[in-house]
């Protein structure tokens, strides 16, 4: 919707500081375990797992950690705790449907962060199910830079994509497309093949419909719910179906 922002969109607007990037390392870390675990260790016959290591890369994590959570995956690293891999669900303000991708070795741990979390933001953490029927898997691969939007298209249709969103930031401007998840790494290698720069592919959850927060102190509860759950150390990723109009958010964010 024209002058809105999704949780997704908000989150890109959101500078990385310094203090976070061990977490940061932690998560990527974890989705390469993820990765070798439900696939083949081997990148070149793992195209989620490729992808994870190319994500790692990016940010800077060293090769030794990289080769350190790709045994942690396959089971051969030494002394490691095995993780598991969760999803839990819960309302946050206004109604707003969350749903949240954890990684952990101890169950009831991140259940109890997690109620604390919502509990404490103006939320509840909710029972199997409660959320999910809202939501939809898909996988994104995220274009850098200015594009033709009609080449773009052509490109997109041609890789088996289904439709795409500009991303609306000036200083890191580009393209998600989005596609069914078996077909992520056909869409990846087409735009690829066609000379474009594929930043990202992730596999992201995304809201059947959205909520709208047009309450500056509930947009705030909700974005303040958003940034503790993303920052607990089990979780990977949170998805929720909120939209906020332009200049609320702009309040939020001064």
């Amino acid at each position: 919707m024209a002058g809105h922002s999704k949780w997704a969109n908000i989150k890109r607007q959101k500078a990385v500081v310094d203090s976070k990037r061990s977490k940061i390392f932690t998560k990527i870390a974890r989705d390469i375990i993820v990765a070798a675990r439900t696939g083949l260790p081997d990148p070149e016959g793992n195209f989620q797992l490729r992808s994870a290591i190319d994500k790692a890369k990016a940010a800077g994590i060293p090769s030794e950690n990289i080769e350190r959570a790709i045994a942690k995956g396959a089971g051969t690293y030494e002394g490691s705790n095995r993780l598991e891999s969760i999803r839990y669900e819960g309302y946050g303000p206004g109604g707003v449907a969350v749903l949240i991708e954890a990684l952990t070795d101890k169950r009831t741990r991140t259940a109890a962060d997690l109620r604390l979390a919502f509990s404490k933001n103006g939320g509840n953490l909710g029972e199997t199910g409660c959320v999910s029927w809202m939501f939809e898997q898909k996988g994104v691969a995220i274009v850098a830079g200015e594009v033709d939007e009609e080449a773009l298209l052509e490109v997109s249709l041609e890789g088996g994509a289904e439709s795409y969103e500009l991303i609306d930031d000036a200083e890191s401007p580009g393209v998600e497309v989005f596609t069914e998840i078996e077909n992520l790494e056909l869409l990846s290698n087409t735009l690829k093949a066609r000379g474009y720069g594929v930043r990202e592919v992730e596999l992201r959850w995304i809201p059947g419909n959205f909520v709208e927060v047009m309450d500056l102190e509930q947009a705030q509860q909700v974005l303040r719910l958003m940034d503790v759950l993303e920052d607990l150390d089990d979780v990977q990723t949170v998805t929720a179906n909120f939209e906020i109009p332009e200049p609320v958010l702009a309040e939020v964010m001064a």
